[in-house]
């Protein structure tokens, strides 16, 4: 691979994501502008004004302007890093974004990471057992869990770990009139504990039964049919011929599931009043804060191409031979 055909890759990832985040500002923009939500109404919250006052915060606001006039500023500010000011928070909607991502992203990554070691795990259990007890009961747990909403998923678990056992706090980031930065770690990761797992046994799920499905596939190939007859068998037989074979497909699926990650965070944050970019985005949405909600739009679509673009680096990591037939394309 040479510095040229990197920079010709990395180029065209670049291009994609430009257009990408353009075409997602524009949209998400259109929708809310045609929306019954008014900026202006959400600012005064109900407040009493004169009719020179509310057209001084239209102008401020600038809803009295023409649709493709609001998009042009609102582009050009998205390019400058200016997101606009919360009307929740009363601060600038970047700060308020890499406040609340910043818990969030360490939910995110740990059930992000249990989900796709314990569902290939899993997967590779139930492919190998094909049948038996073990694999009946991977399908059935993994047909229960995709057919029930994360939030149920949340609710049943802090019943069961924080109401009735009482082994975890019941939610919230730390203890109640505790500051975030006087928290102990042991305050903070006991209320993790709980919204991770309920994130990590939904997560797993996809991944178990695709991993499962594409080993089966792998050992009844012909190459695994030939190794059979020269003895290999058991663990082996599936560590030399089926995990190599499995592994991308079930890491383009983890990557993939950055989408669905963050759509689940956002459930599951509220079943467990964490503090985080989910119910900072439903709180967005409840209160009609419209330059807070753009914003953590945007930021779930840079969210979701990185997971992509990751995906696509561990191709190159792991088979070569991808990375030569990619960057040959």
């Amino acid at each position: 691979m040479n510095k040229q055909k990197l920079a010709k890759y990395f180029g065209f990832k670049l291009v994609r994501f430009i257009i990408l985040m353009i075409a997602v500002a524009i949209f998400s923009f259109v929708l809310l502008d045609l929306s019954p939500i008014d900026p202006v109404s959400a600012y005064l919250k109900g407040a009493a004004v004169s009719e020179a006052q509310r057209q001084i915060l239209e102008q401020y606001f600038g809803t009295n302007v023409p649709l493709t006039t609001k998009i042009y500023h609102w582009l050009l500010d998205l390019i400058q890093g200016n997101l606009g000011t919360s009307l929740i928070y009363r601060a600038p909607v970047t700060e308020v974004i890499l406040q609340k991502f910043s818990a969030s992203v360490v939910l995110m990554a740990l059930s992000w990471i249990l989900s796709g070691v314990f569902g290939f795990i899993l997967g590779v259990v139930a492919g190998k057992n094909k049948g038996s007890w073990i694999d009946k009961a991977v399908k059935v747990y993994c047909y229960a869990i995709q057919s029930a909403p994360s939030f149920w998923v949340g609710m049943l678990i802090l019943m069961v770990f924080a109401v009735y056992l009482g082994w975890f706090p019941i939610g919230f980031g730390v203890p109640i009139g505790v500051k975030s930065t006087d928290a102990t770690f042991m305050e903070w990761a006991s209320r993790l504990v709980l919204p991770t797992l309920t994130l990590s046994l939904v997560g797993l799920a996809p991944i178990a039964m695709y991993t499962r499905n594409e080993l089966i596939q792998v050992l009844s190939s012909d190459y695994v049919l030939f190794a059979k007859s020269r003895g290999e068998k058991g663990w082996d037989l599936v560590k030399n011929h089926g995990i190599r074979n499995i592994m991308l497909p079930a890491i383009t699926l983890q990557f993939l599931s950055f989408s669905e990650l963050f759509g689940g965070a956002v459930m599951v944050e509220q079943v467990f009043s964490y503090p985080g970019i989910g119910q900072t985005a439903v709180a967005a949405g409840l209160q009609n804060d419209v330059p807070l909600f753009l914003g953590i739009v945007v930021i779930s679509a840079i969210f979701v191409f990185v997971g992509n673009l990751l995906a696509d680096i561990s191709y190159y990591l792991i088979d070569p031979r991808i990375k030569e037939s990619e960057f040959n394309d």
